[in-house]
């Protein structure tokens, strides 16, 4: 919201500077960008009376005669269209400054010499946006009653202050002059005072010209008044510049009232030709999926049924609270205007507006919440303002459907509640002038009061918000500070942040090189490695399909890096990262997507290079699985490992699933050869491990263990199995037996060929027993494995060798 302060002090008695101002709205709850001056870095740019204006024979430029004040009129060279005698034009003397800090100098033109130049909007720094279409191809011409040598800023209000704000969803009452005198008022505790425009009324009834219908939920209120006989043209010159200044740019009269009362009231306001409507009953409804309408920027936008348009004779003319319809706007030969003021569903505005990427300053306050105390007073300001500007007949009556509550809103309150949530001590006197400058009614006492909130302050509505009110006015920087009281809690990290650094040194440890990849990606990738893929969480509008979705795994963006270091020949790499990996359960219309802490690995090319004492040794699934186990095996955790052969993305009989408790937490294995290949990658090893999960396993009193000074026994096994029979099932029926001094079961030996009858295997297992106070006798141990492989023998058919 860019508010100009000569605007400002007319509607408030201030007289402080706009700096000042500036740091207190700051200090007081809105925000302000910036303070800045139109006319700030420009210099010696005068009003000119051009006297006289020659053609130069075969050229496109005019040689001047331009009054700037001096004793005599200065030669200029103009290439300007609409330069002709008579008029008043911006002149740059010599030793000017003009935008982008461009001196102006005495010069030479085809051999004429130049004394100054006449300068269009664009080259005292106004954007091409905001100019006026008559003078966006020219120089600007300054009003009649510009007097020569006179600086031209005055002329032009580009001397005064405009003050940017930051307008927060909570306080869109500040997207208005009215809204921040009230503000202004508050703190300075001054009174408002706002300008009155009498209305003069024709005879004949609006009712003969136009007929409103609400057809929808999504419009509270539609109000329209008749114009008739209006001349259309440029507006005057001061409210050309109040548009500019606060970034409008000037269209004619009649439009540029509405934009003026959009700023003055926050109300949006849109003008038709009424002689372009078809019929006289004017609907505002709910769209048709398919239905179309050219806006005023000149496109055609399909409609969806959750837009809301305004239609005559059942045809659409205008996107309610977004822009106008091209078919009835209105241009120079409009004679008669109707004049339109409503309230509709922010909600469905905003969607409507992001959906065909058409921001207004309209829909942005319509998203954002309009005071509905004022919506007639708005239309009846602006229908007066035209008939000033216009001329024309005002038609008796508005033509209104639908209805608004007006009612002030009660909160109530006390002054404990007050004082204890702000540290303070004040009174209820201390209330009543508070309350007394923000213009809101009180009743009560000290024990209880209640507030009445003005529909002008739509924010407020509980406590809390009183509380925060009588913050701001009675001033932050007022309330008592208190240094925390001793004992308190030492920070300490979470459990999640414990296990995070948990894995990382781990991690780190085995060699693996942290990286952070992007947590969107494409639709594809996002749910490549996912076990259980959900619906895709995407962006409405992504700047590139390559980051249009948030992501469902981790390997995928670490393939990327591997990928690109690949290319650029750096073979050997072992990467992981710690982050999140969103889930969407239900449609991500209804619902927010879950986020899932993951932590995931790739590793690729060699462990060792071949060297001249040792072969190259190249990454395998044992060793990625053997970083998983040693993970878990820091972690105290223990974890069984299945075959996976659903994930299409990993290599079928090199990917395990991993199972803790019964839950699948994630899996490690090879990345499948064509997936390798899409991403322009050699054999690739990976793992991804939800942390949620294992942070859940984690035992909370990990007690201190003394090291057993009693040496193990180890006894081996071979076994003559079924091809089909897995090292983990073996492990399962090792450790179903129960045997408490068993501690260790480790494959040594894995045997298939002769000797070794067909569809069977040889497989040799140590088995390590200990107790922690005495040594085990040869009997007892015995005992153990004559248990074990009866349970072999039984379970999975093992035969002892």
């Amino acid at each position: 919201m860019l508010v100009s302060y000569k605007w400002l002090k007319e509607l408030v008695d201030i007289n402080v500077a706009p700096k000042d101002l500036a740091e207190k709205m700051s200090t007081t709850g809105i925000e302000v960008e910036g303070v800045e001056v139109p006319s700030e870095g420009l210099s010696k740019i005068v009003v000119g009376h051009v006297l006289t204006c020659q053609d130069v024979p075969e050229t496109h430029l005019y040689l001047c005669q331009v009054d700037t004040g001096d004793e005599e009129p200065r030669q200029i060279v103009c290439g300007a269209p609409n330069v002709t005698a008579g008029i008043k034009v911006i002149v740059a003397l010599p030793g000017a400054r003009i935008a982008d800090n461009y001196k102006i100098k005495k010069g030479k033109i085809r051999g004429m010499e130049s004394l100054g130049m006449i300068c269009s909007l664009q080259e005292l720094g106004r954007p091409d946006a905001i100019i006026p279409k008559e003078f966006s191809e020219g120089i600007q011409i300054l009003p009649e009653n510009a007097i020569p040598g006179d600086s031209v800023f005055p002329y032009l209000d580009m001397d005064d202050d405009i003050i940017e704000l930051s307008i927060t969803p909570n306080r869109a009452d500040a997207l208005s002059m009215r809204g921040v005198a009230h503000e202004v008022a508050a703190i300075y505790g001054k009174s408002v005072h706002f300008p009155e425009k009498k209305l003069q009324e024709a005879d004949k009834d609006s009712s003969e010209a136009i007929e409103v219908e609400i057809a929808t939920d999504k419009v509270l209120t539609y109000a329209s008044r008749v114009i008739e006989n209006v001349t259309v043209q440029s507006s005057p010159q001061w409210l050309q510049n109040l548009l500019m200044n606060a970034g409008i740019r000037p269209i004619n009269n009649v439009v540029d009232v509405t934009n003026y009362v959009l700023l003055y009231f926050g109300q949006p306001m849109h003008a038709f030709d009424l002689d372009k409507f078809e019929s006289k009953k004017i609907v505002a409804r709910n769209a048709r999926p398919g239905e179309k309408l050219v806006t005023l920027d000149g496109e055609e936008r399909e409609l969806i049924a959750e837009d809301i348009l305004i239609s005559v004779n059942d045809k659409a003319v205008a996107l309610a609270g977004v822009m106008g319809g091209k078919e009835t706007e209105i241009n120079q030969t409009s004679k008669n205007v109707v004049l339109e003021a409503a309230v509709f569903d922010g909600k469905s505005v905003r969607k409507t507006s992001s959906r065909l990427n058409l921001r207004s300053e309209s829909s942005s306050r319509f998203e954002k919440g309009v005071n509905y105390d004022t919506v007639l007073e708005a239309l009846n300001f602006a229908t007066a303002m035209i008939q000033e500007l216009a001329g024309g007949s005002v038609l008796a009556g508005v033509q209104e459907a639908g209805t608004l509550p007006k009612e002030p809103v009660q909160v109530s309150t006390s002054l404990d509640y007050v004082n204890i949530r702000l540290g303070t001590e004040l009174s209820y006197a201390d209330m009543e002038s508070i309350f007394a400058k923000l213009g809101f009614g009180l009743s009560g006492d000290a024990q209880n009061f209640t507030v009445s909130v003005p529909r002008r302050r739509w924010d407020i509505s509980i406590q809390a918000d009183l509380v925060e009110e009588i913050a701001r006015i009675y001033g932050y920087d007022k309330l008592p500070t208190t240094l925390p009281e001793a004992g308190g809690t030492a920070g300490e990290l979470t459990k999640s942040q414990d296990l995070s650094r948990k894995i990382r040194t781990i991690a780190e440890g085995s060699g693996l090189t942290e990286i952070n990849s992007y947590t969107l990606t494409t639709p594809e990738k996002a749910v490549e490695f996912a076990l259980q893929p959900s619906h895709l969480t995407e962006l409405m509008w992504p700047m590139t399909v390559e980051r249009s979705v948030l992501r469902q795994n981790m390997l995928s963006g670490i393939l990327d890096t591997i990928s690109y270091n690949v290319a650029r020949k750096n073979q050997n790499l072992a990467l992981y990262e710690i982050g999140k990996v969103f889930q969407q359960e239900k449609d991500p219309k209804e619902d927010l997507p879950h986020e899932i802490n993951t932590f995931a690995f790739a590793i690729s090319g060699l462990i060792r290079e071949k060297d001249f004492q040792t072969q190259a040794f190249p990454v395998d699934f044992y060793y990625a699985k053997g970083i998983v186990e040693s993970l878990f095996e820091k972690l105290d955790i223990t974890v069984s490992f299945q075959v996976e052969k659903d994930l299409t993305s990993m290599h079928p009989g090199r990917t395990a699933k991993i199972v803790l408790d019964g839950e699948v937490i994630g899996f490690v294995g090879q990345v499948h050869p064509q997936t390798a290949n899409d991403y322009d990658i050699p054999e690739t090893y990976g793992a991804e491990l939800n942390l949620e999960a294992i942070e859940k396993a984690l035992h909370d009193n990990q007690s201190f263990q003394e090291i057993t000074k009693v040496p193990a026994v180890s006894r081996d096994i071979a076994l003559l199995l079924n091809q089909t029979v897995s090292h983990q099932e073996i492990i399962d029926v090792i450790q179903s037996v129960g045997i408490k001094t068993l501690k260790s079961i480790k494959l040594f030996d894995v045997y298939a060929g002769e000797n070794i009858e067909e569809g069977k295997k040889s497989m040799a297992y140590s088995l390590s027993f200990q107790t922690p106070k005495e040594s085990l006798r040869d009997e007892e141990v015995s005992k153990y494995v004559e248990k074990i492989t009866k349970a072999l023998e039984m379970q999975i058919g093992a035969q002892i060798r």
